[in-house]
């Protein structure tokens, strides 16, 4: 049986790459795996636990009490945080915001970077992330990159939440170009693109427009691979 690619998909916030993962794994039958809900547990489990985003020497000494798996719920792959199923809480931008804080924590990455790769190591997978091409499969069979201007991702997300008025663009705007700048400026693990990722620009693409330009490289990816 041929073994399946492992497949990375990285970007910046809100350029839709849970969407696209979830969506390409289907059409692949991969498994999918949202690393980023990862770092927004390890986020919600702290605020639960009023514990500041900042202690990161607390964080460090608590990581032991945390256990995340994957399920899948009326089909739909959700994030189960100590046995609770947290996909929900976790979407807050609150803890969005959490997410890009804890994951600058040196103790945080190395917990949750074995569990990626052991989720991963087989092939037949897709994750998503921030550095999934970059450190965590650095030597992934195939790489996307994929990015969006900051005005569509705002536009994106306030559609998410019910919409909302030009004051809360322009914030949610800022946000985002916030988290950019916050990501890509950590010492640990920065955003960046992969030098063998191909990118795509989501901005004036559909969601199956992008899904049907990542299967034409996947399967060209195949056929170099199989030759």
């Amino acid at each position: 049986m041929q073994k399946g690619l492992i497949v990375t998909l990285d970007g910046p916030a809100g350029a839709g790459k849970s969407s696209v993962s979830r969506k390409l794994s289907n059409l692949l039958g991969y498994t999918y795996i949202d690393t980023g809900a990862m770092y927004r547990a390890i986020a919600l489990y702290f605020k639960q636990q009023g514990i500041p985003w900042e202690n990161h020497e607390q964080i460090e000494q608590d990581l032991s009490g945390i256990q995340l798996e994957f399920r899948s719920v009326n089909g739909e792959n959700h994030i189960f945080l100590n046995g609770v199923d947290s996909e929900s809480a976790i979407r807050q931008r609150e803890i969005s915001r959490g997410a890009s804080v804890v994951s600058a924590i040196p103790a945080v990455r190395d917990f949750l970077l074995e569990q990626q790769r052991a989720l991963g190591e087989n092939g037949g997978v897709v994750l998503e992330g921030r550095d999934i091409g970059t450190v965590v499969f650095p030597n992934a069979e195939l790489k996307f990159y994929l990015d969006a201007s900051s005005e569509q991702r705002a536009r994106r997300r306030l559609l998410q939440t019910g919409g909302g008025s030009d004051a809360d663009f322009e914030q949610l705007k800022k946000e985002i170009e916030a988290r950019d700048l916050a990501d890509m400026r950590r010492e640990i693990a920065p955003l960046r693109c992969p030098e063998d990722a191909i990118t795509v620009d989501s901005s004036e693409l559909s969601l199956d427009e992008v899904i049907d330009l990542m299967y034409t490289h996947f399967e060209n990816r195949n056929k170099v691979l199989n030759q």
